[in-house]
């Protein structure tokens, strides 16, 4: 079944809104071209990519080739940081350390495929979610720090020219985030939105603390004339682990939503297939941000395409049932409808 492709603002506003997050530290560049092609022809409205140069050009290749077959163009996000974020990290280790009778459990647990016996981290496939770095029993594996400089900021906005732009922020960085903001408008770029990406794990904080954060960023952005979403991260980088973690974002929703500032707000953040079941007509909600499952779902095709050394768009038929099985995660969404909050 077809639904029709809302504009941004009105699936802002109708509670429709999707986004597809290819993943902050993620540059694997075939990988990130099919992936904007399979979703934005599934119909996502966004897609949230590293700020990268070569990212961006990987990801507007399939917006391009989506909207050259079906017309639609999704926005193009990049996503950075006002300081340290776990979304913005590498895994590396020497894997000529690792003992010989060591069972690999790193290797079984990336959900990414980046982990290989001969070569450690191919850091173009990690996406930074962390889960090798416990289950090393020796303790060889370290995370690496992969985020852009705030000083930086525009002057790649001003070469990639992005619809919109994310900062990840945490409980303490105003004066960072306000940095962040002035760094990216130097750049003349006018964006349709700066979305502001924060939640309470792992930061110590509760509801009222996390509402105090987000006002304090509403204010910035009002001062800078800048409209924002707030993207609500639950469980980070956990998605496709499965139906639990699909309540983490729901439970930040319902203690935020009568605390948070005016602007859509956005699920991200453990989000996957389940997460549509658990919400209720008493959700503010203007859409959600599908990462990690949304990787897993079609990466069977990736993998295959990669093999006969193609990317995905080159394989009608694989395409096409990569399309099928994006349709299926994000349908549910395209077709639901909530009470307008922005």
């Amino acid at each position: 079944m077809l639904y029709k492709h809302f504009s941004n603002k009105s699936a802002l506003e109708s509670g429709t809104w999707v986004k597809l997050i290819c993943g902050a530290s993620n540059e694997d560049l075939p990988a990130i071209t099919d992936l904007c092609a399979v979703y934005g022809a599934a119909g996502v409205h966004c897609v949230d990519v590293a700020a990268d140069i070569a990212v961006v050009t990987a990801a507007r290749d399939g917006l391009n080739w989506v909207e050259n077959n079906l017309g639609t163009k999704p926005w193009l996000m990049i996503s950075v940081s006002d300081g340290k974020d776990i979304h913005f990290r590498k895994a590396s280790f020497d894997p000529a350390v690792c003992p010989k009778e060591c069972s690999r459990p790193c290797l079984k647990i990336c959900p990414a495929n980046a982990i290989s016996k001969t070569l450690g981290v191919n850091e173009d496939l990690c996406y930074g979610c962390g889960r090798c770095l416990p289950a090393c029993p020796l303790e060889l594996i370290q995370e690496k720090n992969n985020v852009l400089e705030i000083k930086d900021f525009g002057e790649l906005v001003s070469k990639v020219k992005p619809d919109a732009v994310e900062i990840h922020t945490a409980p303490g960085r105003i004066r960072e985030f306000e940095s962040s903001v002035k760094a990216i408008l130097q750049s003349k770029v006018k964006l349709k939105r700066i979305a502001v990406s924060c939640g309470i794990e792992g930061h110590g904080i509760n509801q009222y603390e996390l509402s105090q954060e987000l006002w304090s960023r509403y204010k910035c952005l009002r001062r800078y004339n800048q409209k924002p979403i707030w993207q609500l991260d639950g469980r980070p980088m956990s998605g496709d682990l499965g139906i639990g973690t699909a309540k983490a974002a729901i439970l930040l929703l319902e203690k935020i939503q009568a605390l948070a500032p005016p602007g859509p707000l956005q699920l991200a953040g453990g989000t996957n297939e389940n997460s549509i079941n658990h919400i209720k007509n008493n959700h503010c909600l203007a859409g959600i941000a599908f990462g990690g499952v949304a990787r897993k779902l079609i990466q069977p095709f990736l993998i295959e395409a990669k093999k006969q050394n193609k990317k995905l768009i080159e394989c009608p038929e694989a395409f096409d049932q990569a399309i099928k099985m994006a349709k299926i995660l994000i349908n549910p969404w395209l077709r639901k409808r909530s009470r307008k909050n922005y």
